[in-house]
């Protein structure tokens, strides 16, 4: 048998690999179909048990709540300040200080991912970054805009018990720089959907801070927690502990969240 001439070889090779990668696209097909699956079940899952955690830290209504933050640590004294929060539609809010009586009159306002500050002494509103610190462990984001949903893409990382309660483990991305936080890795309990714990990242993946969400009691509807604990991950001596009080649903007007409008509150 007389050889084949080379382009011809040449080309019979280049067709049997061509059928050969076809057998395999075939094979892998039915695989890749199961992997795109799951992928969209998990985002699904992911995305359901976010939202309905959300749903138990605060109502989708628009509200009114009391905001007691104490903050204390190794190399200064205890320090407590007060704020008076109305929220609507989770893209609106307005955070006004109460106590110190010193700071009384100064107020944020959030609208979407934009914050600013009002201070009685300055004639304009001033832009603030919702990673921002605005007492002890507490950042500006952490008041004024609690929108995991809004804020960040969530996957399922796995399930575990703690003190004997299964949870959902989520690591949620941010979806892009404005957020407060870069990364936030959640534990929500798959029996109820109460957020139970936090960690904080940073842009350089740095562990910032935890929180513990406790004291579960009924608020505007529903179980709600009243008592958040913010441990600093560098000097976990130093605290701030959130305590949410007098919570009520309320109409509010879509003129509240204007920055013409945050001289006329009180």
């Amino acid at each position: 048998m007389l050889p084949l001439p080379r382009a011809r070889l040449a080309r019979t090779k280049v067709i049997i690999c061509l059928a050969l990668a076809g057998c395999l696209l075939v094979l892998a097909s039915p695989l890749f179909a199961q992997q795109s699956t799951e992928q969209a079940g998990n985002d699904a899952l992911a995305k359901s048990i976010l939202e309905k955690a959300d749903q138990v830290r605060f109502p989708n209504e628009p509200f009114e709540v009391v905001v007691t933050i104490n903050s204390t640590g190794a190399n200064g004294p205890a320090d407590t300040r007060k704020y008076r929060v109305l929220s609507k539609g989770r893209e609106n809010t307005v955070v006004m200080v109460t106590e110190p009586t010193s700071e009384r009159g100064q107020i944020l306002l959030m609208k979407g991912r934009d914050l600013w500050i009002f201070l009685p002494t300055v004639s304009q509103p001033v832009r603030l970054s919702l990673a921002q610190r605005l007492t002890g462990q507490v950042a500006n984001g952490d008041l004024a805009r609690a929108n995991f949903v809004g804020d960040y893409t969530p996957r399922v990382l796995r399930t575990e018990k703690i003190a004997g309660e299964p949870m959902y483990v989520l690591e949620l991305a941010a979806n892009d720089r404005g957020v407060t936080y870069h990364r936030v890795l959640y534990w929500v309990r798959q029996s109820d959907y109460r957020p139970y714990q936090a960690e904080f990242y940073s842009l350089s993946d740095r562990l910032l801070k935890t929180c513990l969400y406790e004291n579960y009691r009924p608020m505007a509807g529903r179980a709600r927690p009243t008592r958040l604990v913010m441990h600093e991950a560098l000097h976990p001596d130093e605290t701030s502990v959130l305590e949410y009080g007098e919570m009520r649903l309320r109409d509010i007007p879509d003129k509240f969240f204007t920055k013409d409008y945050l001289k006329r509150l009180e």
